[in-house]
């Protein structure tokens, strides 16, 4: 189900959303004020920000600059009673995605919130598999809402290994995805990244295949829990 993280200040908006968001199948998680929404959305793996420009502790778009220097890829909408032009120019010049004046229909805000959700969905360098999604021009990697800590090149090699999910790749396939390298160096690096890769993520991420090279795909027991 679609993540959404609604930074609203009015107790009745939020509760309206929240519940027609909810009854459409999407998991709504609230914050009433700027620092506290700044704050879960550093912290949560979340689709898309609902964003009230006119927020008590940090204005909105401040609370927008923020989201867009830690993640710059979060799609985020905002919302706000301000309906002229300065208003919306400024929203989008800081970075907002889409721009809803309230009142708003749930119906619109869903559609919004969907239209969102596909695009980002369909941008280049988005990869998923299972709970793990890589995102090489971000430079991040999440798994199950947590950030992997990762290093340039060990998160080259893991977009090549998802680009390719389920794909036995050999050793020298890997080094010239990667490295830029198309012979054998006679050098372990691909075993030390593919190594250090699995520690972490975790066990059962990249199986080795004997004698022809790594295959990488979501351990059955963590895909299943993701769904």
């Amino acid at each position: 189900m679609p993540h959404v993280l609604l930074i609203e200040d009015d107790a009745r908006i939020r509760e309206i959303v929240e519940r027609g968001l909810g009854s459409r199948e999407f998991v709504v998680t609230s914050a009433e004020d700027g620092p506290s929404g700044l704050d879960l959305a550093r912290k949560l793996d979340v689709d898309v920000v609902l964003l009230d420009l006119m927020l008590p502790g940090l204005s909105g778009l401040e609370v927008l600059e923020g989201i867009r220097l830690a993640k710059p890829r979060l799609p985020v909408v905002a919302l706000t009673a301000l309906d002229d032009t300065r208003s919306k120019v400024a929203g989008l010049d800081a970075g907002a995605d889409d721009y809803l004046t309230k009142p708003f229909s749930l119906e619109e805000l869903a559609a919004r919130v969907r239209a969102r959700i596909r695009a980002r969905g369909e941008e280049a360098g988005a990869l998923k598999a299972g709970p793990l999604t890589v995102d090489p021009v971000a430079h991040r990697a999440v798994l199950g809402g947590r950030e992997v800590p990762l290093s340039a090149r060990e998160l080259a090699l893991l977009a090549a290994f998802v680009r390719n999910t389920g794909q036995v790749l050999s050793r020298s396939q890997l080094l010239d995805m990667v490295w830029d390298i198309n012979f054998d160096p006679g050098s372990n690096v691909v075993e030390v990244y593919v190594a250090a890769l699995r520690r972490k993520l975790g066990a059962g991420w990249i199986d080795t295949v004997r004698g022809l090279g790594y295959r990488f795909s979501a351990p059955v027991e963590t895909a299943d829990a993701a769904s």
